[in-house]
C-alpha cells in the first residue's frame, strides 16, 4: 500500500523548473546585474571634457582613495531629477552613477557626500546583498506562480478518478486525511504569502542598508552636514526619476519614484517604503554632526 501511494504523488516539475530558473537569475544577477541596471537607465560613462563630470570623477577618486578601495567606475544618467546609486557585487566590479540633476544641483561638499554615501554601499558589499534579494524575491514569485498554476491543474484533473480513489482506500484515510487537509491549507497560504513576505524582508534590508551607508558615507568625509544638505535638496526634488525603473529602487540614494513618498510614516510605509523617510536620515546625520563637535 505504502509502494502504491509513493508511486502515485505527481513529481512537482513546475516547483523544479522554478527552483532552476531562479538559480539561473541569481547567476545571471551576480555576473551581469551592474550591466543591466546600467543599460536600462541609459546611462553613460562621466568624461573628463566636461567641467561637472570632471568634477564627479575627481571626487570619485577622492572618496575611493578614503575609503581605501579601487575608485568605482563613474556614469551619469540623462535625467534632470536628483538621484544616484551603486552597483556591482564586488568593489573591483563596481560603478557609481548619478543624474544630470544632481550634478547640476549639488556644490562639491554635497557631491562629495552622495558618493562617499554610494560608495559606503560598494565597501559594505550591499549591492551584493540587494542583488541576491532581488533575484531571489523574483525567483520566489516565480515559485508561488508555477505552484498556483500546478494546484489549479490538480483540481482541474481530479474529477476524473477521484470517485475510484474515495471507494478504493475506504475508512483507510479516515486519520490522515484531516493531516492532508492542513498541509493543503498550509500549502495554499504559503503560496499566497511568500512573494509578499519575500518583498517585506528584501525593503527591511534595504532601508538598513541605506541608514549605514548615511553613517559610513559622513564618516569617509567627516561632514555629516554635508549630506544632510544634499539629502535636503534631493528631498526638495519632488519629481521622479524617470530614467531609473522601479526595479533598481532599493539601490538609489532616494526613491525614484518621488521624494514625496518617502515623506509618509507609519506600519504601511514602515512595511512597504524602499528607503527610510528622509526626515529620520536627515535626524540620525544631524545627531552624529552634533556628536562629532562635541567631541
Amino acid at each position: 500500500y505504502y509502494e502504491a501511494v509513493v508511486s502515485s504523488q505527481p513529481v512537482p516539475y513546475g516547483t523544479i523548473v522554478a527552483l532552476l530558473i531562479g538559480f539561473g537569475m541569481v547567476a545571471n544577477s551576480m555576473v551581469n546585474g551592474a550591466g543591466m541596471v546600467l543599460r536600462s537607465t541609459m546611462a553613460r560613462r562621466a568624461v573628463s571634457i566636461d567641467e561637472k563630470e570632471r568634477r564627479f570623477l575627481n571626487v570619485v577618486e577622492e572618496m575611493a582613495t578614503a575609503a581605501g578601495m579601487k575608485p568605482p567606475t563613474a556614469y551619469v544618467v540623462p535625467d534632470p531629477d536628483l538621484n544616484a546609486f551603486a552597483a556591482g557585487i564586488n568593489p573591483e566590479n563596481s560603478v557609481i552613477a548619478v543624474t544630470e540633476g544632481l550634478l547640476s544641483s549639488l556644490n562639491r561638499e554635497e557631491l562629495q557626500a552622495v558618493v562617499a554615501h554610494e560608495m559606503s554601499h560598494i565597501k559594505n558589499y550591499d549591492m551584493r546583498l540587494m542583488t541576491v534579494a532581488a533575484a531571489l524575491m523574483g525567483a520566489i514569485a516565480l515559485i508561488s506562480d508555477f505552484a498556483g498554476r500546478s494546484m489549479r491543474y490538480r483540481r482541474g484533473g481530479s474529477s476524473y478518478g477521484g470517485s475510484s480513489s474515495r471507494s478504493s482506500s475506504g475508512g483507510r484515510k479516515g486519520g490522515g486525511g484531516a493531516v492532508m487537509i492542513l498541509l493543503f491549507v498550509a500549502w495554499i497560504v504559503l503560496v499566497i504569502l511568500a512573494p509578499l513576505i519575500s518583498r517585506l524582508l528584501a525593503m527591511a534590508i534595504s532601508r538598513e542598508r541605506e541608514y549605514l551607508a548615511d553613517a559610513s558615507g559622513a564618516e569617509l568625509t567627516r561632514n555629516p552636514l554635508a549630506l544632510v544638505s544634499a539629502l535636503e535638496k534631493i528631498r526638495g526634488a519632488v519629481m521622479p526619476t524617470y530614467a531609473i525603473n522601479n526595479g533598481v529602487a532599493h539601490m538609489c540614494i532616494a526613491d525614484p519614484r518621488g521624494s514625496l513618498i518617502e515623506e509618509k510614516m507609519g506600519l504601511t510605509a514602515d512595511l512597504f517604503a524602499t528607503h527610510p523617510p528622509m526626515e529620520k536620515r536627515i535626524l540620525a546625520l544631524k545627531v552624529m554632526a552634533y556628536q562629532a563637535s562635541k567631541g
